[in-house]
């Protein structure tokens, strides 16, 4: 199993290219599936769950490739099989956006629940209740959810579809549906992250008719066909929030090429707040940083206020800044697990209300430890803390972190840092 193995203390300087967004590509390849023309992403980040996806639509009869510089292409014409097993749902959740397109598309889908997840729960009964408003039949047996279109009925039905709760993967799920379906769907409550607006304008050069993407309130316009499209995936903004949390911690000046500022605007302005000099540029964001940095209390909530993605990446700023700060989880119900790790490398800190609120000390130093990542953000946490600790760090289990960052240990390295992949 991999390791990363860092020696703290250096500063970053240079620039690193942003990738594209994982939570941008995922559902748009599975956009793909609501057409029988090709559809080209430009921009696809080299991760695990990517590579996971592809395999689901190989699954399918889908002709699918990535080449080295992102350029992936889609073509379910062939598509033979409308069904997504739990052999590989169960390693990224992401799959069960399969569910729409091809209910949308041929009336029939087969998708296996995606069971447990390690940050907490996450119950895809918002995706059920959408598509049964807007006509599906569903039922959910032998662990699988089974979708079909009542005998006779041709097309899903436009309707108005309000969530008990912001979702993005079910916003994305029932927009993508929505987009076939006979007649108007308006999705109320919808999720507002960056990743949405980039699937519905992908939707858009397709063929689709949608307003109001990136507000709570999404209105589609159902048509009978989509046809093909070519579309650049947006930056990944929780990359790029990654690494200016990293410039931060170690000190440093480094320009983040393709990162979008205004994706960033919570996390920007705590940083800010710390002492970090954050400067947003036409084509990507400069971050610079010298000496010890202000604690910075925060809650994470839904965009566009602080991300959970970023929780684990600011505390490990947080927890070598000057002065107490407070930090409330308030999306996913296990995501301090972190906590436990960063305290074996010298922070101090506490967890409280139930496991949901993490009060931290800031100390001056770590010290380098070995650690185990917990999940996909943790491990990012714990590799900044890694950077700034004196002597070696190793972090375990971090086929974690490249579900998510694109060679982060390379880019890394190019900025000037001591890091290197021990297999």
């Amino acid at each position: 199993m991999d390791k990363l193995r860092i020696r703290g203390g250096r500063e970053l300087q240079g620039e690193v290219p942003i990738a594209g967004a994982k939570n941008a590509a995922l559902p748009e390849l599975c956009a793909g599936l609501l057409t029988d023309e090709p559809v080209t992403l430009l921009n696809v980040p080299g991760l695990q769950d990517v590579t996971t996806m592809l395999q689901l639509l190989r699954h399918m009869g889908v002709k699918a490739e990535r080449d080295e510089q992102g350029r992936t292409c889609i073509d379910a014409g062939p598509l033979n099989l409308r069904e997504a097993p739990y052999e590989l749902v169960k390693t990224m959740r992401a799959s069960v956006l399969a569910l729409g397109p091809l209910v949308a598309r041929f009336g029939e889908a087969t998708v296996s629940l995606p069971g447990g997840c390690g940050i907490g729960s996450r119950p895809v009964d918002q995706h059920i209740k959408g598509l049964q408003a807007m006509g599906a039949e569903i039922v959910v047996e032998h662990g699988y959810i089974l979708a079909k279109l009542p005998q006779g009925q041709k097309r899903l039905k436009g309707a108005r579809i309000a969530t008990d709760m912001v979702t993005v993967t079910g916003t994305e799920n029932l927009m993508m549906a929505a987009t076939l379906a006979e007649g108007e769907t308006i999705l109320e409550n919808a999720a507002q992250e960056p990743e949405i607006p980039d699937l519905a304008e992908l939707l858009i050069k397709m063929g689709a008719k949608i307003e109001g993407h990136g507000s709570s309130r999404i209105r589609i316009q159902g048509v009978e066909k989509l046809h093909g499209a070519q579309h650049q995936v947006v930056a990944d903004r929780i990359e790029a929030g990654t690494f200016l949390c990293a410039v931060a911690a170690t000190g440093g000046d480094v320009f983040l090429r393709h990162a979008r500022g205004d994706h960033l605007d919570a996390v920007i302005e705590k940083l800010v707040a710390a002492g970090a000099r954050v400067q947003v540029q036409t084509d990507g964001i400069r971050v610079r940083s010298h000496g010890r940095l202000k604690a910075q209390s925060f809650r994470t909530t839904e965009y566009p206020g602080f991300p959970t993605d970023m929780q684990a990446q600011f505390m490990a700023l947080n927890v070598i800044s000057e002065g107490t700060s407070t930090v409330t989880e308030t999306i996913f119900e296990n995501r301090l697990m972190h906590v436990h790790e960063l305290a074996r490398l010298g922070a101090q800190a506490r967890i409280q209300a139930g496991g949901m609120v993490a009060v931290i000390e800031g100390v001056p130093r770590l010290s380098g430890a070995t650690v185990m990542a917990t999940d996909l953000r943790a491990s990012a946490g714990l590799v900044i803390a890694g950077l700034v600790a004196e002597g070696e760090t190793v972090v375990d289990r971090i086929y974690h972190l490249d579900r998510g960052y694109d060679r982060m240990e390379a880019k890394l390295a190019a900025l000037g840092a001591d890091i290197e992949r021990v297999r």
